[in-house]
This record gives C-alpha cells, sequence and structure tokens, in this order.
C-alpha cells in the first residue's frame, strides 16, 4: 500500500503553520478561502460526470454566472444592522463563495476541454496515408515487435495536400511481417535507432485513441486525454511505402533527449551482456534503477511489476511525489548549508529563504527531467504552496493548507481527479497531518525515535488506505505494511541517491543496482507467501467511500470506543458479493479483448470461460491486461476454461487465467503438443459432450470425433472450433450458442446433421469473417442479438461490411465489442444488451462514427 511519510519528515524545512491550529487570516472572513478552494473541486469534479460537453456559450454563461454569485458573496459578507442580516450572514457568505468556486470551475474545466476536443483527429482521416514531419517529443519506447515515438507534428500531408493534425499524435514502427486492413502480407523496414529530438518525415495511418472497455477497467482514453495525446497509428515503412526519412537532429526537448542519453547509459552499463550471461536478473534490475532516475516506468520487466504491487511497494519504483519531495528537503538542507557560509548573501537573502526557494525550483526540474508527469507535477504544486505560505509568513491551519494544496493541483488539472494516484496522495497526506500534530516529540530525536515515527506513520497509512486500495483496485497486501517498513527508507535514503548520483559518476548506478539486490529478494520471498495480497469484488462506490471513512476514523488519535465505531463502516467493503444469477438462469459477458474472442458464462453457483482473447507482444496479452482483472473485481472462480482452438487471438490470455485460477478444468480444441499441454491438460471438447449447473444446460456441437484426422491433409484450426450452447432452464428458454471460429464447410455441416442450433445470442463466426456466416447458419440460428468480438479498425478488416449487411437484412441485432465494449446479456431479459461504453460514459471518450453500410 503507497505510503508517505510525517509531514516534517517529506516536506521543504518545516513550516511553523502546518502544526499551528491559529489562522492569520482575516478576522472578517474565515470562510471565503476554504469556501472558494472546496467549490473548486467539487466544481472539477461535476464537470468530470459530464456525458457530452456543452457549446461554449453555457459555459461562457456559468462563468458571468459565477462572477455574479462572488459579488453577492462579497456584498453579503458587509456588516448589516439588521439581526436577520444578521443571521443569513452566519452561513449565506459561505455558500455563495462555494457555488461561486463550482460554477467558475465547472465552466473553466468545460472551455479548457471543448478547446483541446476542437484539435481532435477528423474521423475522415482514419485509415489514410498521411505524409506527417514532426519532431519525436519524448523518449521513444523500444520492444521486440519495434518502436513507439510520440510526435510534435509540424506539417501534414495527404495525397499532396496539406491537412490538419492533432498537435500531437504517438505511432508505432512495427519491423518484419505486417498485415493491415484488407491488405496481403508485408514486410516492413526495421526502425532504426530513434532520438528524442529528431526531425522526421514518415507515412503513418492514425485512428483516434481506442481504449479497452472493461467493468473496473484501465480507462486508455482518459490517459490518452491526459496525455496530450489525440491520435495514435502506426509507421507504413513497406517496400511499396514512400521510406522513412530522418531530416535533422533539432535542439528541441532537450530534457527529453538528455532523459534518453541517461535511460540508455544505464541499461547499457548495468545491462550490458546480461542475456549472454544468462542473467536476466540483472537486466531487470537495470530496468528499476532507470526507472528511478527517468521515470521510464516502461523499463520495468512486468513480472517486477507483480512483485511489486504484491507487496505494496509499486509507488516506490518509479519517481514518485516520495522521490520528488526528498529531493527538494535535501536540495534545501544543501543550499541552506552553503548559503550559512556567506555572510553576504546571508546579508542579501535570509538563508532560510533562499534555501526554500532552492528546493522548489530544484524539485521542479527533477520533475520536469522525471518526465513531468501528472503525479509530478502534483507534488510540484503541492511543495509550491506549502513554500508560498511559508514565504509569506502565513499561519495557517493544516486542513486550510491540505485544500488549498488539493485545489491548486486541480486548479492546473481538472482530470487529475480521476486519478487513483490524486486520492491515494492527498487521503494519506490528510490523515498524516490529522493524526501527528501532537505526534511531532513524542518519540524522542534518536534512531529508536525516528523508528517508532516511522513504523506509527505506517501504521496510520495503511489503515487509512487500505479501504481506499480495496475501492480503487479491489485488492489489499497483506505484507505491504512490513515491505514498506523496509521499502521506503531503504529506497528513498539509500538506493534513489546512488542512482541519482550516477548522473554524475556512472559507477554510483553499479552501487544503486547492488544495494537494489538484496531487497528485491526480500520482495520476492515476501511475494510468494499464501497470502501475501487478496483480491476482493469491486465494492459499489457508498461501501468504498463509507470503508475510506472508517480507515480514516481508525487512524485518528481518538479513545478506542469512538475508533471502533469504524468497523460497521469497514464490513460492507470488505464481504461484499455481486448479485449472480437465479438458478435456472445465466449471463454471459463479453469482454472488450480487441481483435479476439472471450466470453464470462455464469450460473448461479458456476463460471464458465469461453476463450482467453489474443497475446498483444512477449510482454502483454488480454489474460493479464483483461480477463485476470475482470475476474478478480467480479469475485470469480472459474469452473472451465474451454478454449476453442489453438488461435492466438483465443488462446493468447489463457496462460495467465490458469496461473490466476489453478482450480479451472481445461478443455477445448488444443493439439498435444501445444504449449498450453504443458500448464494443464486439455480435455478435448466433442460433439455429444454435456452437463448442467444449476438448471442451465450445457452441450458441445463440433467438432466430432475424428475431425483431427488428416484426410488427407491436416484440417485447419478454424475448423476444430468448440461450438458450444447455453440454455437456461425450461421449455423455449433463451440461449446463446458460442461458435469461436467455425466458417462454411463448418456451419453446413452442422445445419446438415440436424444439430439444435436455435438461439437468442450467436457469437458472430470467425470476428464476422467473409468466409462465415452463411445464410444457411442465421436461417438455422434465428438469433436475436448477433455479437461481434473484434478489434476497433483491425487489420483483417472484420466484420466484412457484406456479412453485416446479411445480419440486418434479417432483422437481427449487432452488437460490436469496439462500439460496445463489454457486453452484458442475461437469459431472464434476452432482449437487453447492456454496453460497458453506455455505462457512466464521458466525454473524453471515443465517440464512432456510425456505420453507414
Amino acid at each position: 500500500m503507497p505510503a508517505i511519510s510525517a509531514p516534517n519528515a517529506t516536506t521543504l524545512p518545516a513550516p511553523e503553520g502546518l502544526s499551528g491550529a491559529a489562522a492569520a487570516l482575516p478576522h472578517a472572513a474565515p470562510w471565503r478561502v476554504p469556501a472558494v478552494l472546496l467549490g473548486l473541486v467539487a466544481g472539477a469534479a461535476l464537470q468530470l460526470q459530464q456525458p457530452a460537453l456543452w457549446g461554449d456559450v453555457a459555459y461562457v454563461a456559468l462563468l458571468c454566472m459565477a462572477m455574479a454569485v462572488g459579488w453577492c458573496a462579497a456584498a453579503v459578507a458587509r456588516p448589516r444592522g439588521a439581526s436577520r442580516w444578521a443571521r443569513w450572514r452566519g452561513w449565506g457568505p459561505t455558500a455563495l463563495a462555494l457555488g461561486a468556486g463550482a460554477l467558475a470551475m465547472f465552466a473553466v474545466s468545460g472551455l479548457r476541454a471543448t478547446a483541446y476536443l476542437e484539435q481532435r483527429l477528423n474521423p475522415a482521416l482514419e485509415g489514410q496515408d498521411i505524409r506527417v514531419t514532426g519532431v519525436v517529443s519524448a523518449m521513444p519506447q523500444s520492444n521486440e515487435a519495434g518502436t513507439r515515438l510520440r510526435l510534435a507534428v509540424q506539417a501534414a500531408r495527404l495525397k499532396g495536400a496539406p491537412v490538419d493534425l492533432p498537435p500531437q499524435i504517438e505511432v508505432a514502427w512495427y519491423g518484419g511481417v505486417f498485415r493491415d486492413v484488407g491488405e496481403a502480407l508485408d514486410l516492413q523496414r526495421l526502425p532504426p535507432p530513434v532520438r528524442a529530438g529528431e526531425r522526421w518525415d514518415l507515412t503513418v495511418r492514425l485512428k483516434a485513441p481506442h481504449g479497452l472497455r472493461n467493468p473496473h477497467g484501465f480507462d486508455f482514453e482518459l490517459w490518452a486525454w491526459e496525455q496530450g495525446v489525440q491520435a495514435t497509428g502506426y509507421v507504413r515503412a513497406g517496400p511499396k511505402d514512400e521510406p522513412p526519412v530522418r531530416l535533422a537532429t533539432t535542439w528541441q526537448h532537450p530534457v527529453e533527449q538528455w532523459r534518453q542519453a541517461v535511460r540508455d547509459a544505464i541499461l547499457d552499463r548495468l545491462g550490458r551482456g546480461a542475456d549472454d550471461a544468462g542473467d536476466p536478473g540483472r537486466a531487470r534490475i537495470a530496468g528499476v534503477v532507470a526507472a528511478l532516475v527517468t521515470g521510464d516506468q516502461r523499463a520495468i520487466d512486468r513480472a517486477d511489476w507483480d512483485v511489486f504491487r504484491a507487496t505494496g511497494v509499486a509507488h516506490l519504483m518509479s519517481i514518485s511525489g516520495l522521490h520528488i519531495t526528498l529531493f527538494a528537503w535535501l536540495a534545501a538542507w544543501v543550499v541552506r548549508s552553503l548559503w550559512r557560509r556567506s555572510a553576504r548573501l546571508c546579508l542579501a537573502v535570509p538563508a532560510p529563504s533562499a534555501a526554500l526557494v532552492a528546493g522548489v525550483v530544484l524539485a521542479a526540474g527533477y520533475a520536469l527531467f522525471s518526465g513531468w508527469g501528472v503525479p509530478a507535477q502534483r507534488t510540484v504544486t503541492m511543495l509550491g504552496i506549502v513554500a508560498l505560505l511559508q514565504w509569506s509568513g502565513r499561519r495557517w491551519p493544516w486542513p486550510q493548507v491540505w485544500l488549498l494544496a488539493c485545489a491548486a493541483v486541480v486548479l492546473v488539472d481538472p482530470w487529475a481527479l480521476a486519478q487513483a494516484g490524486f486520492w491515494l496522495s492527498f487521503v494519506a497526506v490528510g490523515v498524516l497531518f490529522a493524526t501527528n500534530p501532537i505526534a511531532d516529540s513524542a518519540y524522542g530525536s534518536g534512531a529508536r525515535g525516528h523508528f517508532y515515527a516511522l513504523f506509527r506513520e505506517q501504521w496510520v497509512v495503511t489503515l487509512a488506505l487500505t479501504p481506499l486500495g480495496l475501492l480503487l483496485f479491489g485488492q489489499v497486501s497483506l505484507v505491504g505494511f512490513a515491505a514498506n517498513l523496509v521499502a521506503i527508507p531503504w529506497v528513498t535514503l539509500v538506493v534513489t541517491p546512488l542512482a541519482l548520483g550516477g548522473v554524475l559518476w556512472g559507477p554510483l548506478w553499479s552501487l544503486a543496482a547492488i544495494s537494489l539486490q538484496p531487497l528485491a529478494a526480500l520482495l520476492q520471498w515476501l511475494a510468494q507467501w499464501p497470502w501475501a495480497v487478496v483480491f476482493l469484488p469491486a465494492a459499489p462506490l457508498w461501501a468504498g467511500v463509507a470503508a475510506v471513512a472508517g480507515g480514516a476514523l481508525l487512524a485518528m488519535r481518538l479513545p478506542w470506543r469512538v475508533r471502533l465505531l469504524a468497523l460497521p463502516l469497514l464490513v460492507p467493503v470488505f464481504w461484499w458479493q455481486p448479485a449472480r444469477p437465479v438458478v435456472g438462469q445465466f449471463e454471459l459477458l463479453a469482454a472488450d479483448i480487441g481483435q479476439g474472442n472471450a466470453v464470462l458464462v455464469r450460473t448461479a453457483t458456476h463460471t464458465l470461460l469461453y476463450d482467453a482473447g489474443p497475446r498483444f507482444s512477449r510482454e502483454s496479452d488480454a489474460g493479464h491486461r483483461v480477463l485476470v482483472p475482470l475476474l478478480r473485481v467480479l469475485g470469480e472462480r472459474v469452473d472451465v476454461l474451454m478454449l476453442s482452438h489453438r488461435d492466438a487471438d483465443h488462446t493468447g490470455g489463457a496462460a495467465a487465467v490458469l496461473a490466476q485460477q489453478p482450480q479451472a478444468t481445461l478443455t477445448g480444441s488444443i493439439e498435444a503438443d501445444h504449449a498450453l499441454q504443458t500448464l494443464r491438460p486439455v480435455k478435448p471438447c466433442l460433439a455429444g459432450q454435456s452437463w448442467e449447473w444449476d438448471g442451465v444446460a450445457f452441450e458441445v456441437l463440433h467438432p466430432l470425433e475424428g475431425d483431427d484426422t488428416p484426410a488427407p491433409r491436416t484440417p485447419r484450426p478454424n475448423a476444430l472450433s468448440c461450438v458450444l450452447r447455453v440454455a437456461a432452464a425450461g421449455p423455449s428458454a433463451p440461449t446463446a450458442l458460442l461458435v469461436g471460429d467455425i466458417e462454411a464447410p463448418q456451419e453446413q455441416a452442422l445445419v446438415a446433421r440436424g444439430a439444435v442450433l436455435q438461439a437468442d445470442l450467436l457469437l458472430v463466426p470467425h470476428h464476422g469473417s467473409k468466409t462465415s456466416s452463411t445464410p444457411a447458419l442465421l436461417e438455422a440460428v434465428q438469433p436475436r442479438t448477433a455479437l461481434v468480438q473484434a478489434g476497433y479498425r483491425n487489420r483483417f478488416g472484420h466484420p466484412a461490411p457484406e456479412v453485416l449487411q446479411r445480419y440486418r437484412a434479417r432483422g437481427i441485432q449487432v452488437v460490436e465489442s469496439s462500439r460496445c465494449g463489454a457486453a452484458l446479456w442475461s437469459s431472464s431479459r434476452p432482449e437487453v444488451v447492456g454496453c460497458e461504453r453506455d455505462t457512466g460514459r464521458r466525454y473524453w471518450q471515443h465517440s464512432m462514427v456510425p456505420r453507414g453500410d
């Protein structure tokens, strides 16, 4: 669980106002600042709930209204003689100031969002070959598939004519074999080494940022919005394409150039020869050191991230607010010590003031070097606010300091309210502020006192943030308290200073790597404990808020009989169980996994997962990215994993799912020498197999025994796809038919042998390929709803327009996962399909152009 040490240990030289209870605000209006600040936060939070933006006129009108309300608040605050007016003055100005702040922030956030959306990619340019001239504006990210580039666009041409593109785009440059929509396999030129600040002329194909939408899943479109990326795509570098050209090396983006040079130097020094020596651990340690210095979180291996999350120390393993605050404190201490040696400097500017300014400025420089991410911006803003208060000599009570920092962050970045890190940071700091003022000198100043202070702070933060972590991530690290007790001082005081010192003297990077090795071994050992981390189903918002309040109450320095009142508040979030279908009914959740299949079938007490989605790269697949988190937040225990056939877009996430679901039985059309056979024996799926769960009937209709026999040649994997029919209890009960990637010959064979195919919901064969969905199958199934699982603008062109027309001509509702997100269908309401993209929709999410076919 993320931890933040006490205010007196993580801020600049301790401002007296943080521990003082008296405020030096004007006596006549002590309500003005907190009311306005709270209004700013509330206004931004309300604006983030908008499903669609209003016009500029509406926001300008709200801004004028805010000014009018603010004027009324100031007018009401003036002294009046009437007693009734005096009673109004008791609460009226506060309410008006709160409303003025909320209206103003709502309007400003809306205007900023509207201006940003005006720069979005024109839908007509999606999928077009556009020649772009741009400068690499961020460190390129490379893996085995290719290189990802972020470009600041300077010019763009379509067929020789200039076109407008968003100011910043992100593209992938793949090497090797690649195929795009409707095209044959093509050999792409391998990307050369690319440096930040270089100007390139490239042919790209773009699309709007489009992420996977699943319950409680990662919001890629919000991430792209925060990063300022309004188009993504890839570089066209085939033999028929105009080749990419490096035009020049510029001085633009010097910080990114320096970051890349430092990152590459670390990886070269620490990871050199690791693969040849058979020591992958050395390369992984190099990635952690690079992340601590440059903030490049992608340098850390996925397996290491799993360990860090399981032990609750992930917040320490890249540049975090804690590191930036420590850097500010150290910089201020060094500057103050050196400044005091010069009497002339001290006469010009007092040493504490110089140290204060230097600490904030150098911390801002460090945050800029780390990539100026959202957490870094948040930390620098908080430090600047605290420093400004101390510089001005104001003595504000801690709640007002906390609220001012919170409002300042929201004013700079309203969308920070949608980030988990914002809430983790401010809840932790708020709880430490609330529990620390009377504990500053309780433990003494020696080593034992510091240890007890650290122990208490970590305990307080653990109590307060455990419920919040459950609300945000659905997990609790039971070893996190012990792991952070060791990791926080070790990483903060030993590893990070050595890693940063390596920028000045390279051998210190080797010392940093050596110092990380025992910590890595300890964390690995803790992560292997049977109950190192506990995953709980996602509770509703009201339960999470109650639990956060309960955790904060437990952490307060109050009598235990008062603190125990928090226990009832914790019960709902820890014992929450999502609703399941009643006996005799089932529900089907088609996860949004891109180009592939993954369908969850749930009965009253059992769960089947049909296919496991695609593999995206060597380090990423649908299992890790989508299915495992989804199963955890739903509290699912999978009984059967059925893999329709061996293709990677159906089995890519199976290994991750099997690792998380050790009790699951594995069945499917998987050959005997497939790698999955080493993880768990695969029981073949064959026509005639059937079983019943909670009154719901399951029956396999295809393949027949012997269909996999080469005669005269080995059948294609698609031809062996498992076809599963699921039927609710009772005559004429709703049914679903899951057919994998069967094609026209298998469809005709099913119809010819008289298989019971009628179903209310049909998983469209082969993602809507031209080779499937024959009229004979559609007439036999007669579905009410057809569900297509295919990626947005996928390279195969699925679903084919003529196939979609075939369904619509028969009055069949077609639901596409790229437009719907995760789709929920229930046998109790077979006429309704719930789309994740329509649930809690927000204006930053991709709005797709309706199909014209």
